[in-house]
């Protein structure tokens, strides 16, 4: 992704707020991922006849961002790259991990697989997480899973006459009961619009023509700014995807390896603070490293208290 012109993944817009650029900051790349977003001071409610209303998120001053995904991963990469003692290691997969030795296995890209052990394994590898399987194993570890009912799908609203075709600095929502879209403003002027709708709504439409009627119905001005002939081939590009929420207790097995990020608290992205949630777990993994001077015993179980009241009630 470091070098790639179109990296390929999930490209659902990210929404930075206080508390992942706190983390930004303490590493001292705030800036440069704030000056690759677009600031959305609130929300711009489009409602079934057209008409529009405004919500501000607070203050004049107050905003969060709308950041391209693949921009951010890029950036947080060669920020890391910059550290001699870090070594990035690309399409290679772990396939096990035993928490009781610290031992992982790998699989490369050829088929054949390694292994290394380390002091301290931290799985930040996301809500399928392998490293949380292990800890599945272990008595009095509570993990629950929940694919909602809802899916998402990737609609792109391109520039007008080299300009945003909507006012750019808003979170654009377009409610509707049971699902609703949402507009995220780009760098290159576009917006990226996503349709959040029950699966059994999705599977309903079948052909390019029933597509344009369901949104003249429930998105009629979002037809003229995404352009009818984009619909119709956009809706079918992709199958709608699956999103799911993630809870687990406890966040660390003996002394040797801890949950973060999604593999510890998915969210489903409506709150908009995944992301920042798991920024704020590494935050608070680097500040009581400091404090407790490495001592992984007491570390582990101080930053299982931390994390646990930060995302707690967050996942209710």
């Amino acid at each position: 992704v470091r070098t790639a012109k179109n990296a390929r993944g999930r490209s659902i817009n990210l929404a930075l707020s206080y508390r992942g650029r706190q983390a930004l900051k303490a590493i001292g790349i705030e800036d440069q991922v704030v000056s690759k977003g677009i600031p959305m001071k609130g929300r711009m409610i489009h409602s079934l006849s057209g008409r529009k209303s405004f919500i501000a998120y607070g203050t004049s001053s107050q905003y969060i961002l709308s950041v391209d995904r693949t921009n951010l991963n890029r950036t947080l990469l060669f920020a890391a790259s910059r550290y001699p003692n870090v070594k990035l290691i690309f399409e290679e997969r772990l396939q096990h991990y035993n928490a009781d030795n610290g031992i992982l296995t790998f699989i490369r890209p050829d088929g054949s697989t390694y292994e290394v052990s380390q002091d301290l394994v931290v799985g930040c590898d996301g809500a399928f997480s392998t490293t949380r399987k292990q800890f599945m194993r272990q008595t009095r570890f509570d993990y629950s899973q929940v694919y909602i009912p809802h899916g998402y799908m990737e609609l792109t609203i391109p520039p007008k006459n080299g300009d945003f075709a909507m006012e750019p600095n808003l979170l654009h929502i377009w409610p509707r009961n049971a699902f609703m879209m949402i507009g995220l403003p780009n760098l290159d002027k576009s917006f990226t619009c996503t349709l959040f709708m029950p699966f059994e709504e999705f599977e309903k439409l079948t052909t390019a023509d029933e597509v344009l009627l369901f949104f003249k119905k429930y998105f009629p001005d979002s037809i003229p700014l995404i352009g009818i002939e984009a619909l119709k081939q956009d809706y079918f590009r992709l199958p709608a995807q699956a999103m799911i929420s993630v809870k687990c207790s406890s966040y660390h097995v003996g002394f040797k390896s801890i949950l973060m990020g999604d593999a510890a608290h998915a969210v489903v992205p409506f709150y908009g603070q995944g992301m920042n949630a798991g920024f704020e777990d590494c935050m608070v993994f680097d500040e009581l490293m400091d404090q407790f001077d490495n001592d992984f015993c007491e570390f582990l179980k101080r930053l299982e208290i931390a994390n646990l009241c930060n995302v707690t009630t967050l996942s209710l």
